[in-house]
């Protein structure tokens, strides 16, 4: 997609973040990057908004508790599928505060609650910690733990960028060893479905997109991943048997054909799958709804069709 097709909004930010002087994210101390991307958060990201419940649980893991955040527009609710969300942020950044915003409005959108994971992070924690956090910390969920205070019937996994990943892995795990309850469907959002290979996208929007060439390298050192490992690189097993599939990626995005190849793979794999791609808009875009308000409608659309997946009302 060649540059005139970015939404006047998108060239406008980028023209102000590549302007920006100072050290990039990946050249900073891991504390720094962190601290910035929370405040980010608060310059370029919507409000969290109302919402009935707010409330911060854990769950045991594999190296002790997993901190996990309960959103849900209802105080009280009957039985019903739970929504489990994986932050991106590259294995090395973000938490339960920088997502937190998208988080309240899929609960709100899809008037289910959602619980995200604060996974263990990179490098001080590399592969597979975070993965593993990833995985127990939904089959604990599966089982509707009384902390919860509310009956589980199904799991939608979803989640962005590395949390994409996450989201595609935690299905294939729970596919061969069932959890207590069925996955339903699952949405990773632009991920890193394949990111042993190089793609064109990669090439195409390797710099001055936001997320860049640079930052993707620094990622996988950090990460230290086993490049031969399906819990990195879940394209290596079979999709068959999966559940309902939304795969949503942005245009302009280093990381746009893995999202493209995944949904491939699953379309020839006999998987339900929906593929949208917003277009126009960068990597990163479902935590830059105030920078980038148009991406209500992306987020919106998505939505819809999960809704449909799921046999619910639109």
């Amino acid at each position: 997609m060649s540059e005139p097709d970015l939404r006047p909004e998108v060239r406008t930010f980028l023209d102000y973040v590549n302007a920006l002087p100072g050290q990039k994210a990946y050249e900073m101390p891991i504390a720094e990057a962190r601290a910035m991307l929370h405040k980010s958060r608060h310059v370029a990201d919507a409000p969290v908004g109302e919402l009935a419940i707010i409330h911060d649980l854990e769950a045991p893991g594999p190296a002790g508790p997993i901190p996990l955040r309960l959103y849900d527009a209802r105080a009280e609710r009957g039985p019903g599928p739970l929504m489990v969300f994986y932050h991106g942020g590259g294995w090395v950044l973000g938490d339960l505060d920088t997502h937190e915003p998208f988080c309240a409005e899929i609960a709100r959108l899809m008037d289910l609650p959602v619980v995200a994971v604060d996974y263990r992070l990179a490098p001080e924690h590399p592969f597979p910690a975070g993965i593993e956090d990833a995985i127990a910390a939904t089959r604990w969920l599966a089982g509707s733990p009384e902390a919860l205070e509310r009956e589980v019937t199904g799991l939608v996994p979803f989640g962005d960028s590395a949390g994409g990943n996450f989201t595609i892995i935690v299905s294939l795990a729970l596919r061969d060893e069932p959890a207590t309850v069925p996955v339903l469907a699952q949405w990773p959002i632009y991920p890193a479905s394949h990111p042993t290979k190089g793609y064109p996208s990669l090439k195409t929007f390797r710099d001055d997109y936001l997320l860049s060439s640079g930052s993707m390298g620094w990622f996988d050192q950090c990460y230290a991943p086993d490049h031969a490992d399906w819990r990195y690189d879940p394209l290596a097993l079979p999709q068959a048997g999966l559940p309902p599939t939304l795969v949503l990626t942005a245009s302009h995005d280093p990381i746009r054909d893995q999202g493209r190849a995944y949904a491939a793979a699953c379309a020839e794999a006999g998987v339900d799958v929906a593929y949208l791609e917003a277009k126009g808009t960068i990597h990163g875009f479902i935590c830059l709804r105030k920078a980038l308000p148009s991406g209500d409608a992306d987020i919106a659309r998505a939505v819809a069709v999960l809704k449909a997946m799921l046999g619910m009302d639109a």
